[in-house]
């Protein structure tokens, strides 16, 4: 049984609000609920007028009230611009909220460019430097494991209760793939940011793992950007909105979302088709049969207990039906308890 997830980045298509963008969020996470699939992650960006989520750990606030059994979580928080300690008490008040449901996935990365970075840090954005040790204390916030001579060492930790919320590393590199092994906790590895190198990765984790207050045994998933479609021509359409949106991206374009009609009658020069090609790893997208041949190939080579779907498409139906050919598909529907 392949387990499946999403990620959501609550993009903004052109022509659409942010509140729409919102919106779509709410209604594909009580459909993912619906569907079966297993964990349901909200992304964290700042800056960008293509995603429109600054705070995952306000809308699982939301997204918690509207569904009912699908695990929920971040996708992740970028730690390096926040104190632990409130983190800790953000995830596990979500925790109280919604006990045995929470995911807390953090990540180094500043989810915008290097300006905005440092207005959302006021000035003290430092990636990575103290990210590692910002980890190991929001697990022993967690764990009561914090060191005798740490600051936070005997601090009541709020709200107080009996279960955890299950914290990940994201990464796309080795840098957070061996981090996850020492301190022993889950790891994502994002194929859909990196599509090279991730099985040496995903080894590399398994390999060197330390169990840990938080998880006995190395769980490893793939995050995926897949798009998947009823028929071969509209993932070809489908397919030209992306590589617009990775034009854009490439020349440090600020904008929403391409539509699956800007796709099809966008020109582009030599460069641009460099670009295109280049990208193009970064994807699976195709029909149901030819989506999950090749998803079951890279589960296989990465050995991943899990993949987690990122789909942005030219339209929000595109992206619900995606998701519903995926469930069809992988038969998440039979894995669910009614």
């Amino acid at each position: 049984m392949t387990l499946l997830s999403v990620l959501d980045q609550t993009p903004v298509i052109a022509g659409h609000s942010v509140a729409s963008a919102v919106a779509a969020t709410i209604d594909l996470a009580q459909l993912a609920d619906d569907l079966g699939y297993t964990r349901y992650w909200c992304a964290e960006h700042h800056g960008l007028r293509g995603v429109s989520n600054p705070c995952p750990e306000v809308m699982l606030a939301r997204l918690g009230s509207v569904t009912k059994r699908i695990r929920l979580g971040s996708g992740g928080v970028m730690l390096p611009y926040y104190s632990p300690f409130k983190v800790a008490e953000q995830f596990m008040m979500l925790e109280a909220l919604f006990p045995n449901r929470m995911d807390l996935g953090v990540g180094r990365a500043p989810g915008g460019d290097m300006r905005t970075a440092q207005a959302v840090a006021a000035g003290d954005y430092h990636p990575g430097d103290h990210f590692p040790q910002q980890v190991a204390d929001l697990l022993g916030l967690m764990h009561g494991t914090l060191p005798a001579d740490h600051i936070a060492h005997g601090v009541l930790l709020q709200p107080q209760i009996e279960t955890r919320p299950q914290v990940w590393m994201l990464g796309s590199s080795e840098f957070g793939g061996l981090l996850a092994a020492q301190l022993g906790i889950p790891f994502s590895f994002a194929h859909f940011i990196n599509p090279h190198f991730g099985e040496r990765v995903a080894l590399a984790y398994r390999e060197r793992f330390q169990p840990g207050p938080a998880a006995a045994q190395p769980y490893l998933a793939a995050a995926v950007f897949v798009i998947c479609a009823d028929t071969e021509q509209e993932a070809a359409d489908l397919e030209k909105a992306v590589d617009l949106r990775r034009v854009q991206m490439a020349y440090g374009l600020n904008e929403a979302i391409p539509t699956v009609e800007q796709g099809i009658v966008q020109e582009y020069g030599e460069r641009e088709q460099l670009v295109i090609e280049r990208e193009k790893p970064r994807s699976i997208i195709g029909t149901p049969e030819s989506v999950t041949e090749r998803l079951y190939s890279l589960q296989e080579r990465f050995q991943a207990d899990e993949l987690i779907v990122l789909t942005v498409a030219g339209s929000y139906r595109a992206r619900t039906r995606s998701y519903e050919l995926l469930a069809d598909a992988f038969q998440l529907g039979s894995n669910t308890t009614p």
